[in-house]
């Protein structure tokens, strides 16, 4: 983009720049310090308000008398360049500097990162483009959108996020962003180069939820799905047996599907109409369907199956693949009906579910990790929760266990105790 300064009036929001040509004398002092040649010059400092305002300045060149003196032309030298980028300065370099809007530089964001494409296919896939325009539009834009660059503080967006944030992860999401619009302002030239992200200051903290984080028992999830009907049921039964997110599921066509094997191959995501690869590499994998491969044979006859075909397609006639907002209306109402429902309960904490049954039954973290298809078993150690019956189930073979060994040595026990209460050292 070439700047002039009709751009940059848009850049700044009408911010006008005064470049004051100065070519001041050079003097000499002596003091305590030693014999030095010094100048003084003014420079436009940008304000709080937006305004700019002259501030005169001291700047020391170098000594007059000693070893290492300079001529008072060698002075007159060191001052130019000095003065050079404040006497000459570019409408690039005053940009540079931070002056430019915090919205522009969102329009800039959202326009070459966001919602770019390159070759045919999104930066970003679906579900994060359309977060990323709700915190912009709603959120980020309303609050900083009028000030500069240079103008945000790290203690200000903090402040934001822990009075404005009901969950952690909105925090997060939100200073990512932030920060990652000034990563790209000191690429696209707006920022100066080398210069601290602001945004890397902030912090939030560890972790945290504001609802509980919880799945459904075995004995809800018998009642719950006993008032489903297919497809939403077939297709909550394929997340409990698989583990597959509810994405990986609706993206499902029948070449994907091995009836004979009884095995399906994620290769695929649908959200919301918008149909790219899964969210990691590690996400492309083979998933058995155990005893629900019966039914799937069953639905490709009656669906006439074909290979290009979505297996959950729309009932319309449009031969579009169905999407997630059905299915998790359908949970939540059954749920709802056992009166098991609960704040987070969706397609996603069925996956929940499963990984947390498949470690309960004796699977390993690393088996977990893969049949979920993480990048990282740390990653499915974070979707592991241990119900309370199964926490009861533990407690009490510890404490039986404990007891147990407290029973077979007596005689050991009774004689720690002895020789905690034996003086020391001995008589």
């Amino acid at each position: 983009m070439l700047l002039n300064d009709g751009n940059l009036q848009a850049l700044t929001g009408g911010l006008r720049l005064k470049i004051r040509i100065q070519h001041p004398g050079v003097h000499e002092r002596t003091d305590r310090g030693g014999s030095y040649w010094f100048f003084r010059y003014w420079e436009d400092v940008l304000q709080a308000d937006g305004t700019t305002k002259a501030i005169r300045k001291f700047n020391t060149i170098g000594p007059s008398k000693g070893d290492n003196r300079l001529t008072k032309k060698q002075a007159e030298v060191e001052r130019d360049k000095f003065l050079a980028k404040i006497n000459k300065p570019t409408i690039q370099e005053k940009v540079a500097d931070g002056l430019a809007l915090f919205s522009r530089m969102v329009e800039k964001y959202r326009a070459a990162h966001v919602e770019a494409e390159v070759a045919g296919r999104f930066l970003l896939a679906k579900p994060t483009r359309e977060k990323y325009v709700i915190h912009l539009e709603q959120r980020i834009v309303p609050k900083w959108g009028t000030r500069r660059l240079c103008e945000i503080n790290p203690d200000e967006v903090q402040q934001w996020l822990f009075e404005s944030c009901e969950s952690w992860h909105m925090m997060n999401d939100l200073r990512g962003i932030m920060s990652g619009i000034y990563t790209k302002a000191e690429e696209w030239g707006y920022w100066p180069e080398g210069r601290r992200n602001p945004i890397s200051r902030v912090k939030i903290g560890e972790k945290w939820t504001v609802r509980p984080e919880r799945i459904l028992t075995e004995d809800e999830t018998v009642k719950v799905m006993a008032r489903l009907s297919d497809p939403n049921l077939l297709i909550i039964e394929t997340a409990l047996a698989t583990g597959a997110r509810i994405s990986e599921i609706l993206g499902l066509t029948w070449q994907h599907i091995d009836l004979k094997d009884g095995v399906i191959r994620i290769v695929q995501r649908n959200w919301r109409g918008d149909i790219d690869d899964p969210k990691s590499k590690t996400s492309k994998r083979p998933l058995t369907l155990g005893n629900l491969a019966d039914r799937y044979r069953v639905k490709a006859t009656a669906d006439k199956a074909q290979p290009d075909k979505w297996v959950f397609a729309r009932t319309d006639g449009s031969g579009l693949p169905l999407w997630d907002s059905g299915v998790r209306q359908a949970l939540k109402k059954a749920a709802s009906a056992e009166g098991c429902d609960f704040p987070g309960l969706g397609p996603h904490s069925l996956r929940r579910a499963y990984i947390t049954w498949v470690q309960e039954a004796g699977g390993s973290s690393i088996e977990a990790s893969k049949m979920a298809g993480h990048s990282t078993v740390r990653m499915t150690e974070g979707y592991t929760k241990i119900q309370l019956n199964r926490q009861a189930d533990l407690t009490r073979l510890i404490q039986e266990k404990l007891a147990s060994v407290g029973e077979k040595q007596p005689a050991v026990v009774q004689q720690e105790e002895a020789n905690r209460t034996r003086p020391w050292p001995p008589a």
